[in-house]
């Protein structure tokens, strides 16, 4: 009952897909039932031929057969146009049912936030969107044309076959029940299998993914081998379930083919008996005939189709999944959008634990960032630094008390216009696949290439980005891959100058550079950081010297605050840390 309440609820949530192209799919259906009906007129042809030639030969003229192969001819012209449309106006119905589902199951991936994938592979992701709704295609087209076609022949064959003998019919179609639970029970285990093999295909994908990205490390340490077996493992598995699926299906298809041979045997038997009995005529015994071989070639579409409906159900139900993950941040109702006049950022007694593992990491903080002021943030690791940075931008909520920035509660502001007024320049800088133009113009969409070009001189990456081959048309590779470090991180300071946010956060923006780099980044992020509110996350501390204010956060919070040289009066933590008494994050 569960399994059954559960099949529907998915039905009910991809029906509205569907419904959206209702007069397409009326019209498919009515095609079909054209089909249908060119299908069914057969067997009442050759059983009145049949009848006629036994009790009334001279009746039988040239004439009347000739009428009948002409309604015939007419009947299939008009099966071939329907099928014709089924095949194509069907299919894209499909096409437009995947896509639609696909643009929204994309849109709501990118409304989740940090904690969805921090727990979930990007490969099971790539699965849910691709894969899975390749089988929508054919199951939004072919499950209710499928259903339908059998429901027609299977009622019209029925109430046909019943004038001839109800007895004979009942017989016969006393199979379809037994049938009926037999293979409903067998289609679940394939159902499951085909849930595991979708899990697994995404734990591949996942594999592949991590050993590609990672493919110079790999080589580094020349661990070819050692992937090449964790990769083994992973298709060993997914061969296990694929093998047991179709264990499933065969079983299936071998259950439906003895149930065939079952019904045919019912009409040679009991239809021999009701013949020679007289019950029945040579025409209806015909007819009966060609109607078991149409009820059982419909058996057989159907047995066909379940792998399709159960390939189907399995990506409706993975698509639904995405669908059904929370999303934790988002606009309140009456939210507006953020007004930034000075950029005075205000922490009150904010604390922070992780959704995921309730772990605690920030207790009761009190700050405020005055406007313009370039504040730095060091301490140990896990003291905070970074999760106090990305509570302001609200890429996490806080637990606890509140974030004004110019008085305004960064909750009770519009996600765009906030997130439009903090620029972020990170350690790990993501370039997409694309340009050098096209990477720098994502901090602004629309921008013209002068707009570009000045905000790269601003970032000091204008003279090595043109005396690259293409100039700033050069391809960049995968994640920046054929650029340094150093390259990458002014590009990413040229986007966010190109953005022109009042707010910035540099989240240890040199500390993966080589010396030479990080004094031509360090100049591109002071220039940046000029006239607007800074919170710089250090590793290094030689680089936040200057700092008007430095920070200092430990396992109790805020441990000291003040100036360099105050700090190392104190002879405190950040004494410590200067000296190298600690490790620093």
């Amino acid at each position: 009952m569960q399994k059954t309440t559960r099949k529907k609820g998915l039905l009910r949530r991809f029906w509205p897909y569907l419904r959206k192209y209702r007069r397409v799919l009326v019209f498919d259906l009515f095609c079909a039932a054209l089909t249908t009906v060119c299908d069914m007129v057969l067997p009442l042809i050759m059983r009145y031929l049949t009848n006629t030639a036994m009790t009334n030969l001279a009746a039988l003229t040239a004439g009347a057969v000739l009428r009948l192969g002409g309604l015939y001819l007419v009947l299939r012209l008009i099966d071939g146009a329907a099928n014709y449309y089924m095949a194509d106006m069907g299919h894209v119905m499909g096409v437009y049912v995947e896509t639609d589902m696909r643009r929204d199951a994309f849109a709501h991936l990118q409304r989740l936030g940090y904690t969805y994938y921090s727990n979930t592979k990007v490969g099971q992701i790539m699965g849910r969107i691709t894969n899975d709704l390749f089988d929508v295609t054919e199951f939004a087209h072919h499950c209710p044309e499928e259903f339908f076609i059998a429901a027609i022949k299977i009622a019209v064959s029925f109430v046909i076959l019943c004038q001839s003998s109800v007895a004979l019919t009942l017989i016969l179609f006393a199979c379809v029940p037994l049938m009926a639970v037999v293979s409903t029970g067998i289609n679940l285990k394939v159902r499951a299998a085909y849930r595991r093999q979708r899990v697994q295909i995404g734990e591949l994908n996942a594999r592949i993914e991590d050993s590609l990205l990672g493919e110079r490390v790999v080589k580094a340490f020349a661990n070819e081998e050692v992937e090449k077996e964790k990769f083994e493992r992973d298709n060993a598995a997914f061969q296990a379930i694929k093998k047991q699926t179709y264990r499933f299906m065969a079983a299936f298809q071998t259950s439906t083919r003895l149930f065939d041979g079952l019904m045919y045997l019912v009409v040679i038997v009991a239809g021999g008996l009701f013949l020679v009995s007289g019950r029945i005529g040579a025409g209806d015994m015909v007819a009966y005939m060609l109607y078991v071989t149409t009820l059982i070639a419909t058996i057989r579409r159907i047995v066909e189709f379940a792998e399709q409906f159960q390939r189907g159900m399995t990506g409706i139900e993975r698509f639904c999944e995405i669908m059904d993950a929370d999303v934790e941040i988002l606009d309140e109702p009456g939210a507006l959008p953020l007004q930034v006049k000075k950029g005075c950022i205000r922490f009150e007694d904010v604390s922070f634990e992780y959704p995921d593992d309730h772990n605690q990491v920030l207790r009761h903080v009190d700050l405020e960032v005055r406007p313009g002021e370039k504040l730095a943030l060091v301490g140990p690791s896990g003291g905070g630094k970074t999760t106090l940075c990305n509570l302001i931008p609200r890429f996490y909520d806080v637990t606890g008390g509140r974030i004004l920035i110019d008085g305004q509660d960064v909750r009770s502001v519009t996600l765009k216009s906030l997130r439009g007024a903090i620029g972020v320049v990170q350690q790990d800088v993501y370039l997409f696949s694309g340009s050098v133009y096209e990477n720098i113009a994502y901090g602004k969409p629309g921008a013209s290439r002068q707009e570009v070009e000045a905000a790269a001189r601003l970032a000091g990456a204008h003279e090595f980005i043109t005396a690259l081959k293409d100039g700033y048309d050069t391809y960049v590779g995968e994640r920046g891959v054929k650029l340094s470090g150093g390259q990458k991180q002014r590009i990413a300071i040229a986007r966010v100058f190109l953005k022109n946010p009042p707010i910035l956060i540099l989240d240890e923006a040199t500390s993966a550079l080589d010396n030479e780099s990080e004094i031509l980044v360090g100049k591109s992020l002071e220039h940046l950081a000029l006239g607007r509110t800074t919170l710089t996350i250090a590793h290094r501390l030689t680089t936040i010297q200057h700092a008007d204010r430095i920070l200092v956060l430990g396992a109790t919070g805020i441990e000291e605050q003040g100036t360099h040289a105050e700090l190392l009066a104190k002879q405190g933590t950040y004494y410590r840390l200067w000296n190298g008494l600690v490790n620093a994050e």
